[in-house]
């Protein structure tokens, strides 16, 4: 027989669309509430197997378990009979909530505080529905679901940034030896004085064979470090090797280019990878967020959606990021970015990167410091509540 669990404070629910982006904001939403003393944290997750990926501690066999000091429960959409909602409810990304968990939480009294957590945009329109409330009826009673929607303004919820986390990357970014020591964990050598190197962890697309083969034919070294995923087939391809088996820990070469294939990491180890790299090549939300906290150059492969709707959101962003660049610079990375997110070539892109890449180093910390200046998510989370509870 089971002990009978405590009571939650925070209950955060996620199915996993899309492999890793929404288990990996709701992830890091739970530790950083557990880590910064917010009380006690269930994560309810319908994917077990894609979490352990980023999650290795996590044993997917288990309906029940504690990891990190939070309680992973497996979403089954049958719930168990003991389950009392938390104190808050974040409903991730609009999944729909089971009807008999909204039915508990309608019961109680007073009733939990109900967050739909939004995708990311940076749109104009979300700051004017970031906050707003959307009556329920649960059968005869009400509830008030509350939209909070992240983003890169004041009048937004602003980014997940767990405390520590900057010190934590500048202190990585400074220690030589330590980086000696890094690339000697994945096998490679110290990094050369005019080589650079890449992270690449993106969607399908015919501008990484570009890509590729820009990299190949560069008077300086390229090495790439590409984490198994979806953008390893592309790669191939622009190598001229498609269809080859690959595994991680592999090094192939093409020209002036190296790739160097590796597993799946946690998210420390994905931060930390993002550190070192002097370009990032980023998807989805939580790895496009990650580059922004490494304060390095990075490419926004953004996940497609249909009648172009992706590139709105693209342009979004790009419209806040670019603001204070040289105009240059601006039209230029405007355009990587496009091309890489409608599959063009990158060629003459790519050759412009050296006369702007210290412009983009510099860009970066500053825009990392102008996010954090109205406060992290979790902050302003914790904020709006305050007066709803």
């Amino acid at each position: 027989m089971t002990s009978p669990l405590p009571p939650f404070d925070w209950d955060i629910f996620c199915t996993v669309v899309d492999n890793f982006g929404d288990i990996g904001v709701t992830w890091r939403l739970a530790r950083q509430l557990e880590q910064e003393g917010h009380g006690q944290v269930r994560l309810w997750v319908d994917d077990l197997a894609s979490f352990a990926r980023i999650c290795p501690g996590l044993d997917p066999a288990l309906d029940r378990q504690w990891v990190e000091g939070i309680h992973i429960q497996h979403w089954h959409y049958t719930l168990p009979v003991d389950v009392i909602p938390a104190r808050v409810v974040i409903e991730a990304f609009a999944c729909e909530l089971p009807t008999p968990f909204v039915q508990a939480m309608a019961e109680q009294s007073p009733p939990p505080c109900w967050i739909n957590l939004e995708y990311l945009s940076a749109e104009a329109w979300v700051e004017d529905c970031h906050g707003l409330a959307s009556p329920q009826r649960v059968s005869k009673l009400s509830l008030n679901k509350y939209f909070f929607f992240p983003g890169f303004t004041p009048s937004t919820g602003g980014l997940l940034c767990e405390r520590g986390l900057i010190q934590a990357r500048d202190a990585w970014q400074q220690d030589e030896a330590g980086l000696v020591a890094y690339w000697a964990s994945l096998g490679l050598p110290p990094q050369g004085e005019d080589e650079r190197r890449i992270s690449l962890f993106a969607y399908e697309s015919e501008a990484l064979i570009s890509l590729v083969e820009g990299w190949q034919a560069s008077p300086t070294p390229v090495t790439l470090l590409l984490p198994l995923g979806r953008a390893v087939a592309d790669v191939l391809r622009g190598l001229g090797c498609e269809g080859q088996a690959v595994q991680a820990g592999d090094l192939l070469r093409g020209g002036n280019l190296s790739v160097k294939l590796l597993p799946m990491t946690d998210q420390a180890g994905y931060d930390r990878l993002l550190w070192s790299c002097d370009l990032n090549l980023v998807r989805g939300e939580d790895s496009f967020v990650r580059a922004q906290w490494a304060a390095r150059p990075f490419l926004w492969h953004i996940y497609p959606q249909e009648e172009q709707a992706h590139m709105v959101k693209l342009d979004g962003f790009l419209d806040h990021y670019l603001a204070d660049l040289p105009p240059e610079v601006s039209q230029w990375l405007r355009a990587f970015n496009h091309a890489l997110n409608q599959g063009d070539g990158t060629r003459e892109l790519w050759d412009k990167w050296p006369q702007y890449d210290a412009i983009l180093r510099q860009h970066g910390g500053d825009w990392s410091q102008k996010l954090l200046r109205d406060g992290d998510l979790l902050t302003r989370l914790v904020k709006f509540l305050e007066s709803r509870i």
